[in-house]
């Protein structure tokens, strides 16, 4: 199963999360009140990178949370791209370097509907992972396979990825 499907994913599906370059605006040392103006510099700023066509977006964008959201965290705003970036551009006063996607196992997951309901689909996802002896390895993925400019909130399709490690260690 691939990152970005077309069809949602159902409750909890196990995937091989592939090594997907990503050009990123990074934020580091955040709290979930910043995150509103971060998404706006940052997708500002790849969106001006994009226009001028010194790079081309693979796939939705995407916010990957480093650490525990609920507390302070590393936070890449991005959009998946063809070729890794080798070197980092600027725009609209914002950094864009190249990162990647963590590969190996993950469990995810389609949510429906507004944005301030992503914590309830986490919890459940979270939950019906480490049913199956799954264990956070602190990466969360957010996909935002619709458009919030022209998209109502109840339609709202984000895909959640999280990349996994065994609850045993092993």
């Amino acid at each position: 199963m691939t990152a970005f499907p077309e069809t949602p994913f159902g409750a909890a599906e196990r995937i091989d999360l592939p090594a997907v370059s990503l050009a990123v605006v990074r934020y580091e040392g955040i709290r979930l009140d910043d995150v509103a103006g971060a998404f706006d510099r940052g997708y500002a700023a790849l969106g001006a990178v994009f226009d001028t066509g010194a790079l081309t977006p693979d796939g939705p964008a995407l916010a990957v949370y480093r650490g525990n959201p609920m507390e302070t965290f590393d936070l890449e705003v991005a959009f998946p791209i063809a070729e890794p970036l080798t070197a980092p551009l600027e725009a609209g006063g914002a950094r864009i370097e190249g990162s990647a996607l963590p590969a190996g196992p993950a469990w995810a997951t389609t949510h429906v509907g507004p944005y301030d309901q992503l914590g309830q689909a986490w919890g459940a996802l979270m939950q019906r992972a480490a049913e199956q002896g799954a264990a956070p390895i602190g990466v969360s993925i957010e996909s935002y396979v619709s458009d919030p400019t022209d998209t109502a909130p109840e339609q709202l399709r984000t895909d959640l990825i999280m990349p996994v490690g065994r609850a045993d260690g092993a």
